[in-house]
């Protein structure tokens, strides 16, 4: 099989869908891998580490693309990239398409065929091709509101951790997931006061006995969300509903109950949020204020840390892609149930539920294209 490897040019995107040992693997199997030159420079692979191993440098994004019959990256295709987008081309990378629907029309009207890292799921509900990224993500919601907190940046000029006979910060983590557990463990460190708010009892249950006594575990409901934040100098959202946009948990008008220079870091950004006055934000510009609260809306965190980020996601991915290429999208999709679920569209048809509900669109068993 052909796989192409073009470099990523979302604004500050230095991650690369596919590392020099992965490259060695899929050409050692027999496949032809296509990368654009200057593909893996952010990640600290340049070109020669993928000749090295057998694959091909290609000098534009136009022949990365139109050589592939499997296409991969790490964000989803940008605007004007979707003139590369064809019917008989398979994409496997994240997509978020529940959170974008002029990205899902594109994607729609090119019958291509899309796989979503996001939503590729094993039968114990977890989210192999999610996990490394949420776990960068988690530890750098931390890293980062500490930083926003600072009063340089407009915040409450608070440490997070605090020192003798001055309280740590309070932070307010909504979501006992990945990104919440990374979140509360760096929080932890750090020395602060963290609350970790969750639906399930279970869950919580389970927190209780590995995290540290300075994380509180509450019950997630309107009331608790309310009295947490009113009290707390950073809030982290990290409520995840797989394929579908994240619910609203903080809303506008409960602003005006948190503290004046107060940070909120929303990891569920690129599935909608989870705080109703998120948007996307860059890198570059990766902060606004709403009525005195400053909000950090970066949707690829982990771009900023590209070596790791790069090496966690492709230890990840690189199985599926291997069976992706050994045995083409259809019979690996019908092989591989935790791989079926990751398919969100084919043949200009909706595959997965959670889009299909987020737009009111018509939705086809994903099943059916793979009998």
């Amino acid at each position: 099989m052909r796989l192409g490897v073009p470099k990523e040019i979302k604004t500050n995107e230095n991650r690369v869908a596919l590392v020099p040992a992965g490259a060695e693997a899929l050409t050692a199997s027999g496949h032809q891998v296509f990368i654009e030159s200057g593909a893996g420079i952010g990640s600290g692979f340049d070109d020669d580490a993928y000749r090295a191993v057998g694959a091909e440098i290609v000098p534009d994004a136009a022949t990365a693309w139109g050589s592939a019959e499997l296409l991969l990256k790490v964000k989803e295709p940008i605007e004007k990239e979707w003139g590369f987008l064809r019917r008989d081309l398979t994409l496997f990378t994240y997509f978020h398409f529940a959170a974008d629907e002029k990205l899902t029309n594109a994607h729609l009207a090119s019958g291509a065929t899309c796989i979503a890292y996001e939503t590729v799921e094993l039968p114990n509900r977890d989210l192999p091709l999610l996990i490394p990224m949420s776990e960068v993500a988690g530890r750098m919601a931390v890293q980062e509101g500490a930083k926003y907190l600072e009063k340089l940046y407009g915040g409450r000029g608070v440490l997070l951790g605090g020192v003798p006979g001055v309280a740590p910060a309070k932070v307010v983590i909504l979501g006992g997931g990945i990104v919440g557990v990374n979140a509360a463990k760096m929080a932890a460190g750090l020395g602060a006061k963290v609350v970790v708010l969750d639906l399930s009892l279970e869950r919580l249950r389970y927190l209780s006995d590995v995290m540290p006594a300075n994380v509180q575990l509450v019950h997630s409901n309107r009331h608790n969300i309310l009295e947490q934040i009113s009290t707390c100098d950073l809030v982290i959202g990290g409520v995840l509903i797989p394929g579908a946009k994240a619910p609203k948990l903080v809303r506008r008008e409960d602003l005006a109950r948190m503290r004046p220079g107060a940070v909120i870091v929303d990891v569920a950004v690129d599935q909608g949020g989870c705080v109703e006055t998120i948007h996307p934000t860059t890198h570059e510009n990766p902060t606004y204020t709403v009525d005195g609260i400053i909000h950090y809306g970066v949707a690829n965190m982990p771009g900023a840390v590209p070596r790791t980020s790069t090496l966690a996601l492709t230890n990840a991915t690189l199985p599926y892609t291997l069976l992706l290429a050994n045995k083409g999208w259809k019979k690996a999709l019908r092989e591989n149930g935790a791989l079926l679920k990751g398919l969100n569209m084919t043949e200009g048809k909706l595959t997965y539920q959670g889009v299909s509900d987020a737009f009111g669109m018509e939705f086809t068993d994903p099943a059916t294209f793979v009998a």
